[in-house]
């Protein structure tokens, strides 16, 4: 009888599974795990604790309301998902020989930290004559799938889109078969049986996420029906953070509760039919396929290297000046209304609208000066949809180092884009209520409002509200002195 061992990472569902389904197709017997992996869990709990010892984390909290799904359908089927909270180079081996098991089977990662996890895990399994197979999952398109004309890496996106849309055949997006039969999805032995671990007893706190972001293939399917309601207007609404317009499924799609096979099928089946807000959201799924194919091919970025070399050069702001203006940056309170709002908005829900990912990260980078660096990690420390690949490319595209990026020379004006994306102060007033009754014009810039409409709207600047920290005209000009030694060093490097 052969039997496998299914090891769930980032692809928390039990349908259109590429392991899952390998797995059932190829074995008499198969069982699922999922690792609570101390390697990357410990670490979170060393600061910001809550008053009864525990850490405050919304993507622990959203990973186990999924995996408890998971769960709950196994159990309908005769089947249970092993839960443990280890190192994965200890238990996977250790649970695949208990299990008796020929196989482990598992899904492709492309951060570096991951596939050096991988290669132990690998070894110590064939050291006990099992193997381990895995699959691409995540991505349409992996590694170096698409390939310039003179088969080289792309750098630069649009034509690396019309590659990918060429390439594109049925078979890339066909949904994988993942119905077990009956009596496939087996017990465990008393060995292995544990209890579900606990929030608790990993040393995490419920969060209350649910209240706002369903979790598990559940959670993400309602979101999805919602958004296809919408999806046809996803060009004219995605900009607009006051509106319904972009579709709240990145959390789900990050940790795989939804298939992005089944996401592409939808978005290229609509663009085909002629929907531009179909095809425009196809394009930031590709956009999701490149970073993930920059990432895996250029591994150094995730050591916090620039793509472009040249930009490694630049001199940001240090010591107290920079501690100082990322504090503000962080808090919500550099005094530019539509920056606080989105920070605000990241540090009470772990969400921030995408327009205004681009907005805070040219503000934090070509206003205040700080290496973008700093804020890749406050989003990856704060962000529910957190990803490697893509917050590096975000980052590093806004900070002109990455590739495709913005020309170092185009630095948004928060203000502009405010009334631009913002223009009723719809959402500034959710974020930052103490100037709800500013004027639509005055909420955008409240430091050039008169003093009788500050008084008359219970606004004392540098009291209710911050004054800016910097002024954006002349942090324009700082920043194109700063940004020029890279036009010194490495011409090329800002060809756009």
């Amino acid at each position: 009888m052969k039997k496998a061992l299914v090891w769930l990472r980032r692809d928390l569902r039990l349908y259109d599974n590429a392991a899952l389904h390998h797995a059932l197709k190829n074995n008499d017997q198969v069982w699922l795990a999922f690792i609570f992996d101390t390697d990357i869990l410990d670490p979170l709990k060393s600061e910001d604790l809550d008053t009864s010892g525990l850490k405050h984390d919304r993507r622990v909290d959203f990973i186990w309301q999924g995996l408890k799904q998971i769960d709950e359908q196994l159990r309908k089927q005769g089947g249970v998902l092993i839960v443990q909270y280890d190192k994965p180079t200890t238990c996977i081996p250790r649970i695949a020989e208990t299990l008796g098991v020929n196989t482990v089977y598992t899904n492709h990662d492309y951060e570096p930290s991951a596939i050096a996890r991988d290669a132990s895990i690998s070894g110590s399994l064939e050291k006990l004559g099992i193997g381990l197979e895995t699959f691409k999952d995540q991505v349409i398109f992996e590694k170096k799938e698409i390939l310039t004309n003179s088969n080289t890496v792309f750098s630069i996106f649009t034509p690396y889109k019309n590659n990918w849309l060429k390439t594109l055949q049925e078979k890339d997006i066909a949904a994988y078969d993942c119905d077990p039969k009956k009596g496939q999805l087996a017990a465990i032995p008393k060995s292995l049986e544990a209890p579900f671990p606990s929030l608790e007893s990993m040393g995490f706190s419920p969060t209350g996420i649910e209240a706002y972001l369903p979790a598990g293939s559940e959670g993400g399917q309602s979101l999805l029906e919602d958004f296809l309601h919408r999806i046809d207007q996803y060009q004219i609404g995605r900009d607009f953070p006051a509106i319904k317009g972009v579709s709240y499924i990145s959390t789900h799609l990050r940790f795989g509760m939804l298939s992005i096979r089944g996401l592409v099928r939808e978005a290229h089946r609509r663009m085909l039919a002629g929907s531009m807000g179909a095809t425009i959201w196809l394009s930031e799924l590709i956009w999701r396929d490149f970073y993930f194919m920059i990432l895996a091919n250029h591994p150094r970025l995730a050591e916090g290297a620039a793509f472009k070399p040249g930009y490694d050069n630049i001199e940001w702001e240090s010591g107290a000046t920079a501690k100082r203006l990322f504090k503000a940056w962080c808090d919500g309170k550099t005094g530019y209304p539509l920056v606080d709002a989105a920070m605000c908005q990241l540090n009470q829900s772990g969400y921030m609208h995408n327009r205004l990912r681009m907005v805070v990260a040219s503000f934090l980078t070509k206003d205040l000066g700080i290496d973008w660096r700093w804020g890749e990690m406050y989003f990856a420390k704060h962000l529910n949809d957190f990803e490697l690949s893509s917050n590096n490319g975000g980052w590093q595209w806004a900070s002109s180092s990455g590739c495709d990026a913005q020309p170092y020379f185009r630095i948004f004006n928060p203000i502009t884009q405010s009334q631009k994306f913002d223009p009723e102060g719809k959402f500034i007033r959710r974020y930052l209520p103490q100037l709800d009754k500013l004027s639509k014009k005055s909420i955008h810039a409240p430091w050039e409002s008169g003093h009788i409409e500050l008084e008359a709207a219970g606004v004392l600047l540098g009291r209710d509200y911050p004054l800016p920290v910097v002024n954006h005209d002349e942090a324009r000009k700082k920043t194109l002195v700063r940004y020029s030694i890279v036009k010194k060093v490495s011409p090329e490097s800002t060809t756009d």
